[in-house]
């Protein structure tokens, strides 16, 4: 069956805030306090706490970078569904945010939640799906 309304249109985020100063070589740490809406940062701290088996810490930081990458959705013409293209650098930050929060949920083991994040990651890019959760 073919949807009549068609597809709502792709997401494109800005640049996230602190994407310079990471790329710099400034800490996580750094960048989250000079720039708490930056989802790179957020997503990398979580990243890191869970490397470091910080489950609490991880699943915390994740849940920000998400809650920061909703934020910038909706400022950005999002509602509530559709595609937000891994071909767009800016979109990463989201798409990591939703792959790093399965992994914490995973990991204190809320199976929905990670089913939940999963699923909207491959839902709003197969392509990010892929490069993140293969």
């Amino acid at each position: 069956m073919t949807n009549l309304l068609g597809e709502p249109p792709e997401t494109l985020l800005p640049e996230d805030p602190g994407a310079a100063l990471l790329a710099e070589g400034a800490s996580p740490e750094e960048v989250a306090e000079r720039h708490p809406d930056s989802v790179a940062a957020w997503a990398r701290l979580a990243d890191a706490a869970l490397a470091e088996d910080r489950q609490l810490e991880g699943y915390a930081f994740a849940r920000t970078a998400y809650h920061r990458s909703l934020d910038s959705l909706r400022r950005n013409g999002w509602r509530g569904h559709g595609p937000v293209p891994w071909s767009h650098e800016a979109n990463r930050g989201f798409l990591h945010a939703l792959a790093v929060l399965a992994t914490a949920s995973e990991r204190l083991g809320d199976v929905e939640e990670a089913h939940r994040c999963r699923e909207f990651l491959r839902e709003s890019s197969r392509e990010g799906y892929d490069a993140l959760v293969g």
